[in-house]
C-alpha cells in the first residue's frame, strides 16, 4: 500500500511538525508501505495568501493527481487536511491557530483588528467545520488539539501520541548546576519568562537552544538584565549535544503558550530530568504530574524563579522526580507500532 502523508511546510522553518512528518513516513516504511510526504510552501500571512493555499489543496488537479497516485492518504494539518481522497484519515497536529485559540491575543493581534482577517476567521471555521466532521477516522496530536476541535468546531476525535524524535537515544548523567530550554526562538515558546525568572536568582545558569525570529530580542533582554556571564543562546546545536544537555541539566524549562504536543517534554522525561511549566502551556500541563515529575507554575518570572529556587536548595530530591517522569512516560505507552496500527486500520 502507498501511503501518502499530506502537510505544509513554511520556508526555511523546521520545528516539531517537519520532524512528525519525516517519523511517520519512516515508521509507515519500517511496518512495510510505500510511503512519500506531499507538502506545498505555506505562510501565515496575509489572508489573501492563506485563503489562496486552501484553493490549491481543493483543487481538482491536486485531489485528481493524489487520487491517483496514492492508495491511502494521512492528512496533517492546515489547509492539507482539506484534500479529499476515497481512504483518508486524520491526524491533527494543529488547526490555523491564528483564527481559533491565538485570535485577540497578543501574538496575532493585527490579524484579529482587520476586517480581512475577520473574513478569514469565518471562512476558514466554516470549512474546516463542513470538511473535517466529513472524516470516517479522525484523530489528534494530543488532548490539547482534541479539544480545540471539539471547543470551535463541534467535532470529536481521540488523541494519539508518538514518541520523540531520538527514543530508544536518550539517557541520564549526573545533574549540573544548569537549566536547560530548548525550542525554537518564537514568541509562543516565551523564553523571555526563564530570562526574568533568572535575573531574580543569583549564580544560576540558564541554556537556551535552537533558533528563530526572536534571537535579536532575547539577546537585548539578556544585556538589559545584565546576565551575559549566565545565560547562554547557543542556536542550532546537533542531535548528541541535544541529547548530553538533556542528560546533564538539572531540570528542563519549557513552558510555551498553549502548545500542542511538544517534543521537549517526553524528551525531559526519557533523560530523567524534572519539567517546569506553566498552568497555560498546554499539553506540557496535561503530561507532567505536579510535584511528581515536574512542576506547574503561573506563567510569571516570581511563580516560576520560585520552583527554580526549591531545585537548588533540593538538588538531592530531583533525581527521584526525574525517574519518575520515566516512569510515567513508559505508563502512556507511546510507541510508533500503535500509531501505524491505528492509523492503518482506518483504511480497512
Amino acid at each position: 500500500m502507498r501511503i501518502a502523508i499530506a502537510t505544509v511546510q513554511v520556508p526555511f522553518c523546521r520545528g516539531g511538525a517537519e520532524l512528525h512528518a519525516e517519523r511517520l513516513q519512516a515508521a509507515l516504511q519500517n511496518y512495510g508501505y510505500q510511503s512519500n510526504i506531499l507538502t506545498i510552501p505555506f505562510a501565515f500571512s496575509p489572508p489573501q495568501v492563506v485563503s489562496e493555499s486552501i484553493n490549491i489543496w481543493q483543487s481538482r488537479a491536486i485531489q485528481q493527481l493524489v487520487a491517483a497516485s496514492c492508495d491511502a492518504l494521512v492528512t496533517l494539518r492546515f489547509p492539507a487536511y482539506l484534500i479529499k481522497h476515497p481512504k483518508r484519515v486524520l491526524w491533527l497536529l494543529h488547526q490555523h491557530r491564528a483564527v481559533y485559540d491565538l485570535w485577540e491575543t497578543p501574538y496575532t493581534d493585527e490579524l484579529s483588528k482587520s476586517s480581512e482577517g475577520k473574513a478569514l476567521q469565518h471562512k476558514i471555521q466554516a470549512i474546516d467545520t463542513r470538511e473535517i466532521s466529513q472524516y470516517q477516522h479522525r484523530f489528534s496530536n494530543s488532548i490539547t488539539v482534541s479539544e480545540r476541535l471539539y471547543r470551535f468546531n463541534g467535532i470529536t476525535s481521540e488523541f494519539l501520541y508518538h514518541p520523540p524524535p531520538l527514543v530508544g537515544r536518550y539517557y541520564c548523567q549526573p545533574a549540573q548546576p544548569f537549566i536547560f530550554c530548548p525550542s525554537r526562538l518564537e514568541d509562543l515558546k516565551r523564553q523571555d519568562l526563564l530570562i526574568e525568572a533568572i535575573a531574580k536568582l543569583p549564580d544560576i545558569c540558564v541554556i537556551l537552544a535552537g533558533e528563530g525570529g526572536n534571537r535579536h530580542r532575547l539577546e537585548a533582554l539578556i544585556s538589559d538584565l545584565g546576565l551575559q556571564d549566565r545565560v547562554r543562546l547557543l542556536g542550532h546545536i546537533s542531535e548528541a549535544e541535544l541529547l548530553a544537555f538533556y542528560a546533564n541539566c538539572r531540570a528542563v524549562f519549557y513552558a510555551p503558550y498553549d502548545e500542542d504536543f511538544g517534543y521537549v517534554t517526553l524528551e525531559a522525561m526519557l533523560s530523567r530530568k524534572p519539567v517546569i511549566t506553566c498552568l497555560d502551556s498546554g499539553e506540557p500541563a496535561r503530561i507532567i504530574q505536579h510535584q511528581q515529575t515536574g512542576w506547574i507554575c503561573e506563567p510569571t518570572p516570581d511563580a516560576i524563579a520560585e520552583v527554580i529556587q526549591w531545585c537548588w536548595q533540593h538538588s538531592h530530591q530531583l533525581e527521584d522526580i526525574g525517574i519518575a517522569g520515566w516512569d510515567h512516560y513508559q505508563n502512556l505507552g507511546i510507541s510508533w507500532e500503535n500509531v501505524v496500527n491505528r492509523l492503518t486500520s482506518s483504511f480497512a
